[in-house]
């Protein structure tokens, strides 16, 4: 559970030599390049190349495929690509064009078959075409333009109307005809209409490379990531030089290959004016709260990994908003059947120790709070032993979910003061947390009315007050650094806020409960009430009532589990964000395949 230590690598050599390098890096998968070219230059220089999926997609939709080519030698899978992209925005356009023909010449029927003049012949007078309604004419009438009905039916008059600038009062938009004539229009939809049926053949012919080509498509878009970092080299007529973040156990490798490639090679550790990228290092059980993290944001590179700590907390906040053992179980079931095609992703494999964490607790705490399907089983059988938490009893349930907000936001600000090297700049962390642990003494003294408990209540607010007023800023002069300390004070009412939005895991999880019992209630009421076809409609409630209540649960449990993390967590342990290391490589299907 770390960020892994980072280093900037620069490679020099000979222009000749550049696109051998990129390809050994992306080999090799272990650097991420630094744009040495401004990003206009590097749009510049990128050849179109990028768009393999979409060309995939555009032969795939084709409704009839042409007998596939089985001879790679015969293959060219750039050409193939750069040809299907062209013939698809070929098609594209000529489609946008005759749709656009064809409005035009719809619009203008009415109006007859007719060329403009030229306004040398016109005086410089024009025509506007107007559509009125048959009530608006009396307005038209009333004004001293120069116009003229061309046609009339029930609703609307065609009106034109000759005037040198366009009229402001008529009581109806303009309809803009253009300055082709309606014959021009159709000779150029027939020509249209035909580049279209070429295009169309053209594609149907593609589609003849298409296995080929899907075979192909990872290194398809190998080639475009080579060439967009192609560009992003600074290069001249006979050097190149290539600067990248690599981690630390990179290095070795890469100065290996230097040598036996003879290309210049410099490492250096990262300074506190550069900003390399974060990569968080975790166990493959633990990987998958990574992915948590970065949903909502990146680490800093010079913060902390929270990865295992958000793993367990989603974990845990999703078990007791779910709250329910059966629906756990279902859960289970589902995630034994897709088991084996999770494996075939590096995601799913990623991802499936989280999910069986998640029906882990979420078993363990509908068991604990007895509920399956919203059924509590009898005091005497083996669930109805495990059954040590009820839901229903308030203040108990709000008592723990206070308590986990607590540790929660405590162990948040107990990461962000260790990741500080300088005593004094952790002391603000220290406070808080000594100011929140007094809250909470002293909520927990007014309730059991212990003096003592008060008195240390007290005493650790007034504590961590102190260190917040004088460790907010630590390296501004006094007065600021009062002034920034006494803003810092001002957190005392978010922090407040934010342990009770814990609350909520206590909420939702009554209320998955609740809805529970009631579907179940409802059942057993139509089942009684009618008997017979009551049967029925009882399972009917029962499946679809539970099948809503699961998803919502769901639902919530995602949703809540990670805004707990990524909201209240985050504001007190991560108050930096850095980008996320993204590897030069190649696919992984390439990499499976070499």
């Amino acid at each position: 559970m770390s960020i892994v230590n980072m280093h900037k690598v620069t490679f020099i050599g000979m222009s000749t030599d550049q696109s051998r390098l990129l390809t050994d890096l992306q080999s090799m998968g272990c650097v991420q390049i630094i744009p040495l070219v401004s990003g206009r230059e590097a749009l510049a220089n990128t050849a179109p190349i990028a768009g393999a999926r979409e060309a995939l997609k555009f032969l795939q939709t084709h409704p009839r495929r042409r007998r596939q080519v089985l001879d790679i030698q015969r293959f060219d899978a750039v050409d193939v690509q750069q040809r299907t992209l062209e013939v698809r925005n070929r098609l594209n356009d000529l489609t946008d064009e005759r749709d656009f023909l064809i409005k035009r010449i719809q619009d203008m029927r009415p109006w007859g078959d007719f060329v403009l003049p030229s306004l040398e012949d016109m005086g410089n007078l024009r025509l506007w075409f107007y559509v009125l309604p048959n009530k608006e004419l009396s307005k038209i009438k009333a004004s001293a333009l120069i116009w003229e009905i061309i046609r009339r039916d029930n609703q609307f008059c065609y009106v034109i109307v000759i005037n040198e600038e366009e009229p402001v009062d008529i009581p109806a938009p303009r309809v803009h005809l253009g300055y082709k004539s309606r014959h021009q229009l159709e000779a150029r939809l027939d020509d249209v209409e035909l580049a279209i049926e070429d295009a169309q053949a053209e594609r149907a012919y593609l589609t003849r490379w298409h296995d080929l080509f899907s075979q192909n498509i990872n290194h398809l878009e190998d080639l475009a990531v080579c060439q967009n970092a192609l560009a992003q080299i600074y290069s001249n007529d006979s050097t190149f030089a290539l600067q990248a973040w690599t981690p630390t156990e990179g290095l070795s490798a890469l100065e290996d290959y230097s040598k036996q490639q003879n290309f210049y090679f410099v490492s250096e550790v990262s300074q506190p004016e550069d900003n390399p990228p974060t990569l968080m290092r975790n166990s493959s059980w633990l990987s998958a709260g990574e992915d948590l993290v970065t949903f909502y944001m990146t680490p800093g590179y010079r913060t902390w990994d929270p990865s295992a700590i958000t793993f367990v907390s989603f974990v845990i906040f999703f078990a007791m908003i779910l709250a329910d053992a059966g629906y756990a179980a279902i859960m289970g079931l589902f995630l034994m059947f897709r088991w084996t095609k999770m494996g075939r992703s590096s995601s799913g494999r990623r991802f499936r120790p989280l999910l069986v964490s998640v029906v882990t607790a979420s078993l363990v705490f509908g068991a604990l709070v007895g509920s399956y399907f919203g059924v509590t089983p009898d005091d005497t059988s083996l669930p109805g032993k495990l059954h040590i938490l009820q839901m229903t009893d308030t203040n108990r349930m709000m008592m723990i979910s206070v308590v986990i907000g607590v540790f929660h936001i405590v162990l948040a600000n107990v990461m962000n003061a260790y990741r500080y090297e300088h005593w004094q700049e952790r002391m603000s962390s220290v406070g808080w947390i000594s100011m929140i642990c007094g809250g909470f003494t002293l909520a927990i003294s007014n309730l059991l009315s212990q003096t003592t408990l008060q008195n240390v209540g007290i005493a650790l607010m007034a504590m961590g007050g102190l260190l917040i007023v004088c460790f907010t800023a630590p390296r501004e002069k006094p007065l600021n650094r009062f002034v920034q300390g006494m803003l810092g004070l001002t957190k005392l009412s978010g922090a407040l806020g934010d342990v009770l939005s814990y609350l909520r895991l206590f909420a939702l999880g009554l209320g998955s409960a609740s809805l529970a019992i009631e579907f179940n209630r409802m059942a057993v009421g139509v089942y009684e009430g009618y008997p017979g076809v009551g049967l029925f409609f009882a399972l009917l409630i029962l499946i679809l009532g539970h099948g809503v209540n699961l998803f919502l649960g769901i639902a919530s449990g995602v949703i809540h589990g990670l805004r707990l993390n990524v909201i209240e967590f985050f504001n007190w342990g991560l108050k930096e964000e850095g980008n996320l290391y993204k590897p030069f490589k190649q696919s992984e299907d390439n990499l499976w395949n070499r």
